[in-house]
């Protein structure tokens, strides 16, 4: 529940007691953001009492009269000028005219009520004003919540890229140097390590545009009829060179109809994303065990692993952009961090989710479920 402070200020007793009536225990709801609004009111019967009141404790609308002994109405919002932007103004007058209304509207005016009016109306315009209130702040904390996500976004980003970026500068400076010789076959290592880095900031590079594409909705899905089965032979074969250098061996098992309505690029990024995983984090002369099976509507791919494993801490915050596990165990493993968001990302697209179960030193379970799409899927187009 949240609370609104509402202050009129009218030259009127029976006008202020009114309105405290009117409002007292009301409450309003604001459909657009599931809240319901109450009301508190204050008085004052001056303009000058009004402004200290505003000054001393800020209300959030304010009720004020055009007609006042002393200072005017207009004169008071003319003091208020622009010093308080989340103060919203219902001009109360019963000499309405279209010079009142510019002049008032110039000057911060979000409304006006003309007297005589019904409680009724009263609680119209104070509903309204408390809406238009309740939204401009959500929108503003949405504005400043976007932009504390840029802000980390581009900090992580640049954390990533700075440790390759140097490696390579590293690497520049020792062939500019000459630092290992005059013999080229003394530099091919060197020249290997940096490739790797290079690889990987690529792979960064394309993660992220997969990312944008996603969460903007600008990716473009080709839905078809697809055979998993086939997608994750090509996913093992992939990595096959990659396991072999460690000794691990990669198993595949399927149950039931993997011919399925759904994009062959998607399916093949869970794919590579899960299996590449289970080979980099795994021991050597390991195991890699890709399950698929379908059950009616359901499709669950599991990708097994003998490897690392991780707590049940790593396994809470493993699926967040830019997050990667780093320990000892770790430290000389490469990735961008982003391929285990993109695969819950997309895993969405299918009213699914992925999970993980693990265990330090035992070995790792990702499970990807997909609900199979139903004909006629809706696409999502570039544009």
């Amino acid at each position: 529940m949240l609370t609104m402070k509402v202050l009129i200020v009218d030259d009127e007793l029976g006008m202020r007691l009114a309105t405290e009536r009117a409002l007292s225990g009301y409450r309003s709801e604001i459909a657009d953001v599931n809240g319901e609004v109450e009301f508190v009111v204050e008085m004052a019967g001056t303009g000058e009492e009004g402004l200290e009141k505003i000054q001393a404790a800020p209300p959030d609308i304010l009720l004020l009269d055009h007609k006042l002994p002393g200072i005017s109405g207009l004169e008071v919002l003319e003091k208020l000028g622009q010093s308080r932007p989340d103060l919203l103004t219902i001009m109360i007058t019963a000499y309405a005219s279209l010079e009142t209304a510019i002049i008032a509207t110039k000057r911060g005016a979000y409304d006006f009520l003309a007297k005589p009016f019904t409680p009724g109306e009263l609680k119209a315009a104070v509903r309204k004003a408390a809406r238009h209130l309740v939204l401009s702040r959500e929108a503003q904390r949405l504005a400043e919540e976007k932009k504390q996500v840029r802000f980390q976004f581009i900090s992580v980003l640049a954390h990533e890229l700075k440790a390759p970026l140097a490696a390579v500068q590293g690497y520049l400076y020792m062939f500019r140097d000459h630092a290992l010789g005059d013999d080229l076959k003394d530099y091919e290592k060197v020249v290997d390590r940096s490739l790797i880095r290079l690889d990987g900031m690529r792979k960064m590079i394309m993660d992220l545009l997969d990312l944008t594409r996603i969460e903007s909705g600008k990716k473009q899905r080709e839905i078809q009829d697809v055979d998993l089965k086939e997608v994750a032979e090509m996913s093992i074969e992939t990595m096959l060179p990659s396991a072999q250098e460690k000794g691990v061996k990669m198993t595949l098992d399927t149950q039931g109809g993997l011919v399925i309505p759904g994009d062959r690029g998607e399916f093949e990024i869970i794919l590579n994303n899960l299996v590449s995983n289970a080979v980099k984090y795994n021991r050597d002369n390991g195991q890699v065990t890709v399950s698929i099976a379908r059950i009616e509507s359901l499709v669950t791919i599991a990708v097994t692993d003998t490897g690392i494993g991780m707590t049940p801490e790593e396994c809470g915050r493993l699926f967040g952009e830019f997050v990667r596990i780093k320990n000892r165990k770790t430290s000389s493993i490469l990735g961008s961090g982003l391929g285990l968001s993109i695969v819950k990302k997309l895993t969405a697209l299918y009213d699914g989710d992925v999970s993980v179960t693990s265990e330090p030193d035992v070995g790792s379970t990702f499970t990807a479920r997909l609900k199979v799409l139903k004909p006629g899927a809706a696409e999502t187009s570039d544009s």
